[in-house]
């Protein structure tokens, strides 16, 4: 079965009680799992914008003040995962450092991601292939021979799940080149599709490309404040693609043989 992940990330704006209520809608709508996105703001946030000024529904305060007040920790993750266990569906952490790394192994070690903008972090990559049972890598903004390095880095673990991602928000129909889906299952690895396009087809139409996972970043409203959230799925989004991902899934496969739908009209047609 295809797995498909509602990409919650940081759209729950630092605000517990809405992100529980994004993970109620993700379950409702047949996600299968949700993610989030873990930083370390001090570590992640370029030195040159600590300082800089922003607007934000809580007043102005600096980018590095605002990083932290949407960051959640270790008492918000609790509740996540105990949350998540009580509604039955799974979750797991982009981690966008080393310190978010050892900070996602508090919660086991089944399943991490690396995320688009760190898939040439040597070091970040390796120390995931080495502690998590599964690692996502998404390759948005990779040429072929990064995703080729990066690739040789699970030589020996094997515990690598490819995701191929166009970064760009939206990103373009004509510039998606889902083909190149055939090249990633050529390297033997679990493949995956991160979607950034804009509606439910073009992410759907990938289970024909054999992916096992589609991912889609997920808000209830589009409307509320972030950079994410306009280029989210509302539920009602997220459920057609959900039904349209099940119903491809029974399209697949390959004959050999007479099929039996054919039996009557084979004996009625052929002599």
């Amino acid at each position: 079965m295809v797995k498909v992940i509602a990409e919650i990330g940081i759209n729950h704006n630092g605000d517990l009680d809405l992100c529980k209520k994004m993970i109620a809608a993700a379950k409702e709508a047949g996600a299968n799992s949700v993610k989030f996105q873990k930083r370390d703001p001090d570590t992640c946030v370029p030195e040159h914008q600590k300082n800089m000024m922003r607007q934000t529904p809580w007043g102005e305060m600096t980018y590095l003040e605002y990083k932290h007040k949407i960051e959640f920790g270790k008492d918000e993750y609790d509740e996540i995962r105990r949350y998540c266990k009580e509604i039955d569906i799974d979750w797991f952490l982009s981690v966008w450092d080393i310190k978010s790394l050892h900070f996602a192994l508090l919660y086991g070690n089944r399943l991490v991601k690396i995320p688009s903008a760190l898939a040439t972090d040597e070091e970040l990559v390796r120390r995931a292939g080495s502690n998590f049972d599964n690692v996502i890598v998404s390759t948005g903004m990779c040429n072929f021979q990064e995703v080729v390095q990066m690739t040789k880095r699970f030589e020996f673990t094997r515990n690598l799940i490819l995701f191929y991602t166009v970064s760009a928000y939206p990103a373009p129909l004509d510039q998606l080149n889902l083909d190149t889906l055939d090249l990633y299952k050529e390297f033997g690895h679990p493949i995956g599709y991160s979607s950034h396009d804009v509606g439910v087809y073009p992410a759907a139409a990938t289970v024909l490309k054999g992916v096992k996972y589609i991912e889609k970043h997920f808000t209830t409203d589009k409307t509320l404040w972030g950079t994410d959230q306009s280029a989210s799925m509302e539920p009602s989004e997220l459920k057609e693609l959900v039904e349209q991902v099940r119903m491809l899934e029974q399209t697949v496969g390959k004959r050999f043989d007479v099929l039996p739908c054919e039996e009557p009209n084979r004996k009625k047609l052929r002599p």
